[in-house]
């Protein structure tokens, strides 16, 4: 089913291409200051992943291993962020290929998955190239709205991979502070 997948993907695309129709991506690229192999782990691993990408998150890298990103981690299971994704693919610190989806402020659009392609390219023992397409769009409504939305956030997080290698990784506590849940005010004390 997956390798399937995989090959619809490609057939569309290419068809598309023959088509003469262009298929709407989001395509993105930074230069790193770190060699691959860091680069790599931080996209690959679980720890890598919350050093740059979000303050919790669930990777296994292996096809259809999680690629689950948390944006809020005290959110219900589901409104997390990036909740059940999966990988679909990897090529040892060249590539990782995962599915998507759209904000939980988008739900219609949720219940859909995207595709994202993440490729590395060694440029010396001290730089790495990253770029990132975001591929499997749908048209109008949410999928516009998704689209903008990822349009917008893709280049946030890609300098935020270069800041965790030129300064450390992201202090998330201001942002978890912000979204924890706080405790409901105690009830007034009867007199």
């Amino acid at each position: 089913m997956k390798l399937v997948t995989s090959l619809l993907l490609a057939a569309t695309m290419l068809l598309a291409g023959i088509a003469g129709a262009e298929e709407r991506a989001i395509a993105e690229k930074i230069t790193v200051k770190a060699n691959v192999d860091d680069v790599w782990k931080a996209w690959t691993t679980t720890e890598g992943i919350k050093s740059f990408f979000a303050p919790d998150a669930r990777v296994e890298l292996r096809v259809d291993g999680p690629f689950q990103v948390y944006m809020n981690p005290f959110a219900e299971p589901g409104m997390k962020g990036a909740d059940d994704m999966k990988i679909i693919g990897f090529q040892e610190k060249k590539m990782i290929t995962f599915t998507w989806n759209a904000p939980p402020s988008l739900p219609e659009a949720r219940k859909q998955r995207t595709v994202v392609i993440v490729r590395l390219i060694a440029r010396g023992d001290a730089l790495t190239d990253v770029t990132l397409y975001h591929v499997g769009w749908g048209e109008g409504g949410e999928w516009d709205k998704a689209y903008d939305y990822f349009a917008k956030a893709w280049p946030n997080v890609l300098k935020n991979l270069q800041k965790r290698f030129d300064t450390g990784p992201v202090d998330w506590k201001p942002w978890l502070d912000m979204l924890r849940p706080k405790p409901a005010p105690a009830a007034a004390e009867k007199k």
